[in-house]
């Protein structure tokens, strides 16, 4: 079952694709729309350090799914050690992957959703070692969600479409669609209005 998974997810992982859509979504969430930077400004956007973890996730993600495990652990060790960020190669991140902040951050999720936010210190994985890497005991995590600095989303928790996790939280149970949750343990302190939108 799990081969078909990840069959199905290096069937439709296209590594251009995800690029621009991370780029894209950077300059919005930066500038407030793609269209005010063209040119040279868009360009230097790949340059940028909140973009850079992203391409080399991407690259490992994508020479994970071509069978070339070296390779990506390599550009997986290269973005420990210039911006502190431990990414899983094998966990399938949606396009429009946001980092505004990388240092002390952990993701070892068994996948994660379109318009992902993720700041600083965040650990997504499993409660105990997991050397197998089961889907039972790693977060899935919905589209349009925002996990604050320092958070923790540990176990086979579900975190729901356009979710908020706040900063420090530690969330040990499922959270649903458009929830705020917050403190230690995680509890929902609000629903969202609307319940459209990323960060």
């Amino acid at each position: 079952m799990n081969n078909v998974q990840e069959v199905s997810q290096t069937d439709k992982f296209k590594l251009f694709n995800y690029l621009a859509s991370d780029l894209r979504r950077m300059n919005t969430v930066l500038h407030g729309s793609v269209s005010t930077v063209m040119g040279l400004r868009l360009w230097v956007g790949l340059l940028s350090p909140r973009f850079v973890p992203v391409l080399l996730c991407r690259l490992a993600h994508f020479f994970y799914c071509s069978k070339l495990g070296p390779i990506a652990k390599i550009l997986s060790l290269i973005n420990f050690f210039l911006f502190g960020i431990e990414i899983a190669v094998r966990c399938p991140i949606g396009p429009g992957l946001f980092f505004p902040h990388t240092q002390g951050t952990v993701i070892g999720a068994w996948q994660i959703g379109a318009n992902a936010t993720i700041f600083q210190g965040v650990t997504l994985g499993a409660r105990e070692v997991d050397f197998s890497y089961s889907q039972e005991s790693r977060p899935i995590v919905g589209d349009d969600v925002t996990v604050g600095s320092g958070a923790k989303v540990l176990g086979g928790v579900h975190i729901g479409e356009g979710a908020r996790i706040g900063a420090n939280s530690v969330v040990l149970k499922s959270i649903e669609p458009y929830s705020v949750a917050v403190g230690i343990p995680a509890k929902v302190v609000r629903v969202l209005e609307g319940g459209h939108g990323s960060a």
